[in-house]
């Protein structure tokens, strides 16, 4: 609302130095004050109460806009008549008439781009609220799995990974409301899922996260990286020649942030195409995050997916700045 206010008085602050340069009466201060006053009065009628016409009837709008235009130059011709003891003349109607009709046009101009810009912003908040709507459940049912799994076992592990979870669900549902989250609550949270891991896998796999750089006062888009540390563990597999593992690494590079993961993989799975399809039959988590990624990082993020038959490894470099 503000913003929209200092728009518009600038906008009247420079029609009306303009104006204060061109005309030429005996009183200028007086006759800029009443054409502004009728500009303003004709500009906002036109973009209020008849632009909304034009999507409905386009032949409604132009009748509108032919009255308003009109009726609004006449009025400045009955002051300029009244106060110049000036003679009537279709030539001072004309002239008045087009500068009406362009500053109309310019009001209509401005009206429309700025409602566009306006929608496209609500658009990408809206879309950018269904895509973390979509994360964290997507999160939540694969962590309900693995719960559910040791306490089939009856696992001793299970008390340790439902703490795990808490504090996970704590971060997801509370401090992720914002665009973006500083940098260290996100590796915590990172830090948090790779330890339920290890918790859930024990000595089964090779597990290692590994952070270079001072995380102080940089943000990041929350639970960004999560999907990919998910995926890696989602479609762990192992080779004959070595143990499964899962290398998760974030390096700090002035504005530059690089992350990485990387997980040992079967030869059921050989390409990386597949990997990203298969993920939950949807693949709703990986989709949604390199949609995420153009919205918030447009220009400003690479994205790499390599794998070779027993590596399967995601890159992303993020400009913070």
């Amino acid at each position: 609302m503000e913003n929209k206010l200092v728009q518009n008085v600038l906008v009247w602050f420079f029609l009306f130095i303009i104006l204060m340069g061109i005309v030429v009466t005996d009183d200028k201060f007086t006759t800029v004050f009443l054409i502004m006053c009728i500009f303003a009065a004709a500009v906002y009628i036109n973009n209020l109460l008849i632009l909304p016409y034009f999507s409905k009837s386009k032949t409604l709008f132009g009748l509108l806009f032919l009255l308003n235009s009109t009726f609004f130059t006449g009025i400045m011709v009955y002051f300029l008549i009244k106060y110049s003891n000036q003679l009537f003349e279709w030539l001072v109607f004309l002239n008045l008439y087009g500068v009406l009709v362009l500053v109309l046009v310019f009001g209509i101009a401005l009206k429309m781009s700025r409602d566009s810009i306006q929608r496209k912003h609500k658009e990408r908040e809206a879309e950018l609220m269904l895509l973390k709507a979509q994360l964290n459940p997507h999160f939540l049912f694969n962590t309900l799995n693995n719960l559910y799994g040791l306490s089939v076992l009856k696992s001793d592990k299970l008390p340790d990974l439902m703490l795990k979870l808490s504090d996970l669900l704590r971060y997801s549902l509370y401090d992720t409301k914002e665009s973006f989250v500083p940098l260290a609550k996100e590796i915590t949270y990172l830090e948090n899922y790779i330890a339920l891991e290890k918790i859930r896998l024990e000595d089964q796999v090779t597990i290692s996260f590994d952070l270079k750089g001072a995380f102080t006062t940089e943000k990041i888009a929350p639970m960004l990286c999560i999907i990919f540390v998910e995926n890696a563990f989602k479609h762990l597999g192992n080779s004959d020649k070595s143990q499964s593992k899962v290398v998760v690494s974030l390096d700090l590079r002035g504005d530059k942030l690089i992350f990485s993961c990387e997980n040992s993989k079967d030869d059921l799975f050989s390409n990386a195409e597949l990997i990203l399809e298969n993920e939950d039959g949807s693949g709703i988590g990986l989709k949604n995050v390199k949609k995420r990624l153009s919205l918030l990082y447009p220009e400003k993020h690479t994205l790499t997916i390599s794998k070779n038959l027993t590596l399967f490894k995601v890159q992303l470099i993020l400009d913070l700045n």
